[in-house]
């Protein structure tokens, strides 16, 4: 939050709990490392960045990982629900499978994801969730040169600070987390399919082909030479 010209650090919702690491610490580093050793859910791990959003969420799927991955989905409508409360009214926030982001048409930040296992049919002992927005747009980059990025200055959201984005994605992650758990990907499929601008379009990856939507897990329907593939979110999981 900000009084005066004094940026404070955010505050967080009942069950969610913030950690502060220095700007040089990765935030999904450090709560992978944090959830090795036992951490409590429900922890949100966030870099002292002023000029991008870098924060991690701590998760504990009680169910298989076939169906608890896709939390992710539910974590993107947290920061799009987030930017509409604090951006300006124009901004148009979209997905790109599986985890990627767009703000004005122009890539603007992605998630990153991790749990303790690969296996589908295990459950994860935990799942985090790394999320990286940026802000200002650096010094070497000169404005206009890359149509195809953008960053929340760049698009109206001179006003907004890091640590109020990372309050308000906090906040609505509660609601979408509670619906992901109570009915699952059901419960926010509609909701990221329609913020999603790419269904019905030629993609190159996973493969090459038409993006005819997802399925009950998250999953990619990738249609191809009269044959439809599924491309699941598991194979996206960072290393």
């Amino acid at each position: 939050m900000i009084y005066g010209d004094v940026i404070t650090d955010p505050t967080f919702p009942p069950l969610l709990t913030g950690e502060k690491v220095s700007k040089d610490v990765d935030p999904f580093v450090k709560a992978i490392s944090a959830s090795m050793m036992g951490c409590d859910a429900g922890t949100i791990f966030y870099a002292e960045d002023q000029e991008t959003m870098r924060a991690a969420i701590t998760l504990a799927p009680e169910t298989p990982l076939k169906d608890s991955v896709s939390v992710v989905h539910a974590l993107m409508l947290s920061l799009a629900d987030g930017l509409g409360a604090l951006g300006p009214p124009e901004l148009a926030v979209h997905f790109v499978w599986p985890s990627q982001f767009k703000v004005n048409a122009a890539s603007c930040g992605d998630l990153r994801f991790k749990a303790s296992t690969t296996d589908p049919d295990a459950v994860p002992d935990w799942l985090v969730v790394g999320l990286t927005i940026p802000f200002v747009r650096p010094e070497t980059v000169e404005a206009g040169s890359d149509p195809s990025q953008t960053w929340l200055h760049e698009e109206g959201c001179i006003e907004l600070t890091v640590p109020q984005m990372i309050e308000s994605w906090s906040r609505h992650s509660l609601i979408w987390l509670n619906s992901f758990e109570d009915i699952g990907y059901l419960a926010i499929q509609d909701h990221w399919r329609a913020k999603c601008d790419s269904i019905g379009s030629d993609v190159t990856h996973p493969g090459v082909g038409t993006f005819v939507g997802t399925d009950g897990q998250g999953s990619l329907l990738l249609k191809c030479n009269g044959m439809t593939s599924i491309h699941n979110l598991i194979e996206e999981m960072t290393p």
